[in-house]
C-alpha cells in the first residue's frame, strides 16, 4: 500500500462502513476488509481498474465522483474516502459536501501544491512544475484544481467542516516536527491528509 493509504487505514475504526471514491485497483478497500473487518466498497472511474478490483472479489462499481455521489442515501457510510482525487474532480466543493452528506466522516488526501519545490520551480523556471507527484505536463494533467494545505483549510472553514485530524508528510513519507504548524506544513508537506466531519 502507498503511504497515504496506510495513513488513511489508520484513521478508520474497525468494523465500520467505508466508501472509497477513486478506489483504483481496490488496494485500500481490500486491506480494510481483510485487516480491519470493514464493510468497504469502492467507486472508480477507470473501467480497467474496476474490472481488476471485481476480479479480485472486491465490491467496486464504475462511477464518477462529480455526478454519482448524489445517488447515495444520507448517512450510508461511516467514512467516505477520497484519496489523491480532490484535485482531479470538476467540482471539489460539491464532492466534499456530498461526502459529508453520505458519511459521518470524510477522509481526503491530496498532493500539496504549496510545497516549496513546486513554488521554487515555478518562480525560477517560470513554467508549471513537474515532480514525482505532479508528473504530467500541464496540457495532459488530470489535476484541474490543484490546491495547497492552506487553501483546503480555508474551504473547510468557509463551509463549516470540523477538522478532526490532519497531517502532512514530506517527500520521504515522514511526518516531521513541523506538522503542528500550518504554514510550515504547507511549505514542506508534499502530501496532506484530513479527517473531517460536519458541525
Amino acid at each position: 500500500m502507498r503511504l497515504d493509504q496506510r495513513l488513511i487505514a489508520d484513521m478508520i475504526e474497525p468494523k465500520t462502513r467505508v466508501l472509497d471514491i477513486g478506489s483504483g485497483d481496490g488496494t485500500l478497500i481490500g486491506h480494510l476488509y481483510r485487516e480491519r473487518g470493514c464493510d468497504a466498497r469502492g467507486i472508480e472511474l477507470n473501467m480497467e481498474l474496476v474490472t481488476r478490483s471485481v476480479a479480485h472479489g472486491l465490491p467496486v462499481v464504475h462511477g464518477d465522483a462529480d455526478h454519482d455521489l448524489a445517488y447515495y442515501p444520507d448517512h450510508s457510510f461511516d467514512y467516505v474516502v477520497l484519496q489523491r482525487t480532490l484535485q482531479a474532480v470538476e467540482r471539489p466543493r460539491e464532492v466534499l459536501r456530498q461526502m459529508l452528506r453520505i458519511g459521518r466522516y470524510a477522509i481526503v488526501s491530496f498532493p500539496n501544491f504549496g510545497h516549496w519545490q513546486l513554488r521554487l520551480r515555478l518562480l525560477l523556471g517560470g513554467r508549471m512544475p513537474m515532480t514525482a507527484v505532479w508528473h504530467t505536463p500541464w496540457y495532459e494533467t488530470p489535476n484541474i484544481h490543484p490546491c495547497t494545505i492552506r487553501d483546503f483549510l480555508e474551504l473547510c472553514r468557509q463551509d463549516g467542516y470540523i477538522v478532526e485530524k490532519w497531517l502532512a508528510v514530506d517527500e520521504d513519507g515522514e511526518r516531521a516536527p513541523w506538522r503542528r504548524s500550518i504554514r510550515l506544513a504547507n511549505l514542506f508537506g508534499e502530501q496532506a491528509l484530513f479527517l473531517l466531519r460536519r458541525r
